[in-house]
């Protein structure tokens, strides 16, 4: 059965910069897709907590945390190139040795690159929340990413994820809520993106939702 996407590689415009970025500092910054489980003390040169973001947008939030947590190491993914290039002119600009990218589907890097129990944390902020109820199949917040949540994040890791959209925003605490290994917290606080500046200034209601894994 052919899997299915939590995404679409939309056709956006990516800048002169972003495409250099693209070409010189992803071989630099980037981390191939390889079905082999990755080693994040090679990767970064010492055995530190490790968090991963999948959808990490155009970087601003990425960035910003892993500068404000040296003492973590960061794995961001994104598929869709400008995001790719943003972030990728981040990480040279601030010198940041704790960050690095995967263009790459999120949910085969989970199965596929990550060991179990390998995770500090994973960041989920504004997942496309594919609003029209006949799409609804195409999120990624379902029982069975919970599951695989579950299986890579070390017991105390989190998921910490955050939605402009009510309705999903209840669909990822159901889902969570209902996996016996997770317990639910109040969340902390966070940089915000940019896009999400833009609709606070319009409005829109942002839901931060905070899960831990139980000790087991």
């Amino acid at each position: 059965m052919k899997e299915i996407r939590s995404y679409v590689l939309r056709q956006g415009r990516t800048t002169p910069s972003q495409q250099r970025a693209l070409e010189f500092l992803l071989p630099k910054y980037g981390l191939p897709f390889t079905p082999r489980l990755i080693e994040a003390k090679t990767i970064f040169g010492r055995t530190a907590p490790l968090v991963l973001e999948i959808g990490s947008g155009m970087g601003e939030t990425t960035a910003a945390i892993a500068q404000a947590n040296p003492g973590t190491d960061y794995i961001a993914i994104e598929v869709h190139g400008p995001g790719v290039g943003s972030l990728l002119k981040r990480i040279e600009a601030l010198g940041l040795q704790n960050l690095r990218v995967i263009r790459h589907d999120a949910v085969e890097v989970l199965e596929q690159m990550v060991a179990d129990a390998a995770l500090a944390g994973l960041h989920l902020f504004f997942p496309d929340p594919w609003p029209k109820k006949r799409h609804h199949k195409r999120r990624l917040v379902q029982p069975r990413f919970a599951a695989l949540a579950a299986r890579k994040l070390a017991p105390g890791g989190y998921i910490h994820a955050a939605t402009d959209w009510p309705e999903y925003a209840e669909q990822i605490d159901a889902v969570f809520s209902a996996n016996s290994h997770f317990e639910k917290k109040a969340p902390g606080t966070r940089p915000l993106t940019k896009f999400e500046k833009r609709g606070l200034g319009l409005g829109h209601a942002v839901r931060d939702l905070l899960f831990l894994r139980r000790q087991e």
